[in-house]
């Protein structure tokens, strides 16, 4: 019997795995296979790219709770090293795949369908689109902006940090000032831009998007501001909880949210702008807002995973930046021995 163990994910591997499958019949031995390890490196872009791929394929959708429990199901037997046998390699990649795409990292738990990142290209293409083919009257705006900051709201309170919980209080309060500062500035711009070159009204839903995004995520997950979130060392030892770290994490996840929505919303209006000159598209306006949702998912297609990975989502941070009572516990203890604390930084 020839028994292949494979560690890591590659096309050599991989192409090698598969041939000696064919020539002795057997299953790969799983033993020693860490479900767990990244696929891909995750200190770099392209690593954390083909992750994000992996994971927001809008597809997974789609899929039944009870296909997503059973990828559970396997991927915790993986862990407690007790595989069905005859359990394949490529069976347990595309649980961990359902896994990362339906499951909290922190909790375990299962996601609501709105608020998993893989719902980002077909909830955000529809609203998106929307968003920028009916921007011209206020009751429109006010509409499209509350619909987005809604879906915003779900998807910021879904991939939050689970260790640090928030009350029913703190999330209307931050659903409430969001949707606010959303509709303030949209509809402010908006009369603003009456007597303005039309492409600049076009662009109104953008800035009302990134201006709610800074405001909707911090208030979203205060309590991690507040209390701090749970940082390790590099073997996920625990350490303390750091707001500083919190912060890092909450302003990269900024960050990435309107880089995310940037090149669907800047780039599609210069776009429809012309197009809407010619007499073809004069004739089929009924077409327009189904073009924009389609284009918008185009962009998005790619921008979601692009955005994700931006940054590690294991954010690390030099033990030198932490607030001095962190930072001074962990000398005390630990010495110089732990040069950098390691977190969750959230999606």
């Amino acid at each position: 019997m020839i028994t292949i163990a494979v560690e890591h994910e590659s096309p050599t591997h991989l192409d090698v795995y598969k041939r000696f499958s064919k020539m002795a019949g057997d299953a790969v031995d799983l033993t020693k296979f860490n479900i767990d390890a990244p696929r891909w490196d995750q200190s770099t872009f392209m690593g954390r790219l083909k992750h994000f791929f992996n994971i927001t394929d809008p597809r997974t959708v789609v899929l039944s709770n009870a296909s997503l429990d059973k990828a559970k199901d396997l991927v915790d037997r993986c862990r407690a090293g007790t595989l069905p046998p005859g359990t394949t390699r490529e069976q347990l990649l595309y649980a961990k795949k359902l896994y990362d795409s339906a499951f909290h990292p922190d909790s375990g738990e299962r996601m609501n369908l709105i608020g998993r990142m893989s719902f980002q290209v077909p909830g955000g293409m529809a609203i998106t689109g929307f968003m920028l083919q009916f921007y011209r009257t206020v009751p429109a705006v006010v509409f499209w902006q509350w619909v987005n900051q809604s879906f915003n709201a779900l998807v910021n309170y879904t991939n939050r940090n689970a260790a640090s919980p928030i009350s029913a209080t703190q999330i209307g309060v931050a659903y409430l000032t969001a949707t606010s500062t959303a509709l303030a500035t949209a509809v402010g711009l908006n009369l603003y831009t009456k007597k303005a070159p039309p492409l600049l009204a076009r662009w109104v839903p953008f800035v009302a998007v990134a201006a709610a995004n800074c405001v909707n995520i911090p208030m979203m997950r205060q309590q991690e501001i507040i209390s701090g979130i749970a940082v390790t060392d590099e073997n996920e030892n625990k350490l303390g909880e750091s707001r500083i770290a919190a912060v890092k994490g909450i302003t990269q996840v900024v960050i990435s949210r309107v880089t995310m929505a940037a090149p669907g919303m800047i780039i599609l209006p210069i776009l429809m702008e012309k197009l809407e000159k010619y007499p073809f598209m004069q004739r089929i306006k009924f077409l327009h807002a189904p073009l924009q949702v389609m284009l918008v998912g185009c962009f998005l297609i790619f921008m979601v995973p692009a955005a994700c990975s931006l940054f590690p989502q294991r954010c690390c941070m030099a033990t030198s930046k932490l607030e001095p009572e962190l930072r001074d516990s962990i000398t005390t203890k630990y010495g110089d021995k732990v040069k950098y604390v390691y977190f969750n930084k959230g999606l």
